[in-house]
């Protein structure tokens, strides 16, 4: 079957672990461009964290960001379709927040807030310095998370981390049971929190009808649960070689890991070929 739709997650699967994207799946996904098919960012990442990976691939289809929290148009710098957390829901994950020490990051409309250096900010920091200033992510440090939840627009998500991860395992389930929200492991150590029924596969899903298309014409890279969404619903689910077995168990093939290129195999086996 020749596929019409490639959407891509980026970390640990189109990026390999110097968040780069691999020469080998830049030649396969230009020449799948050329052949009429469109491709698609999915990812955990606030728009404003893409941009290098955007440009880099000279796309012209919009962004699934946070998870499938919101669908956004880079060339018109605006979001075409969102379901955002409330500052209730946002309020009351906060105060359990504050018992604990979990690291967290608040992403609202324009920004990713943070309130504590960590190790975590750190490195996204010195990579952000490593761009052009027009690619640098727009991180800023706040003094207090509830006081920004009347100054901002959009709540997309919360980031949770720690190395604890039966601490951060016991902490989102409790969220997602008792207050309803939806927690998506997205890499390691990350606990991703949102509204209930946001999903890369949901969105995808209502992009690709849009098109006038189907998810059966679609082929989807992931390595992490919060792909597992788009892995079942595509014709095609690929999961990378790093990817956990239970990744794995949802896609229909499985590739090379994010150091080689795996990606521009499968895309050459099942669309160029």
């Amino acid at each position: 079957m020749s596929y019409r739709v490639i959407a891509f997650d980026l970390d640990g699967t189109l990026l390999d672990p110097d968040k780069h994207i691999l020469q080998e799946s830049l030649d396969a996904i230009t020449e799948a461009r050329r052949a009429g098919v469109q491709v698609l960012i999915v990812t955990g990442r606030h728009h404003v964290a893409i941009h290098p990976f955007y440009q880099t691939l000279q796309l012209d289809t919009p962004a699934i960001c946070c998870n499938g929290t919101y669908l956004y148009d880079y060339h018109a710098r605006r979001v075409l379709a969102s379901d955002p957390m409330s500052v209730s829901e946002s309020r009351l994950l906060l105060d359990r927040l504050a018992g604990t020490d979990i690291e967290h990051l608040m992403y609202v409309s324009d920004a990713m807030l943070y309130h504590t250096d960590s190790s975590t900010i750190e490195r996204t920091l010195n990579w952000s310095a490593t761009l052009p200033e027009h690619q640098r992510p727009v991180m800023r440090k706040v003094d207090n998370f509830i006081d920004e939840l009347t100054r901002t627009d959009t709540i997309w998500k919360f980031a949770t981390c720690s190395d604890d991860l039966n601490k951060l395992r016991d902490f989102t389930d409790s969220v997602e049971a008792e207050l309803g929200l939806s927690c998506e492991w997205s890499w390691i150590n990350q606990v991703d929190i949102a509204r209930r029924g946001n999903s890369k596969g949901r969105r995808l899903q209502e992009w690709v009808e849009s098109q006038g298309l189907s998810m059966s014409d679609v082929m989807a890279f992931g390595d992490n649960h919060n792909d597992i969404s788009m892995l079942e619903s595509a014709g095609l689910g690929v999961a990378m070689g790093n990817a956990g077995d239970d990744v794995k168990a949802h896609a229909d093939l499985v590739t090379l890991d994010n150091t080689r290129p795996g990606i521009a195999q499968v895309i050459r086996q099942h669309i160029l070929s």
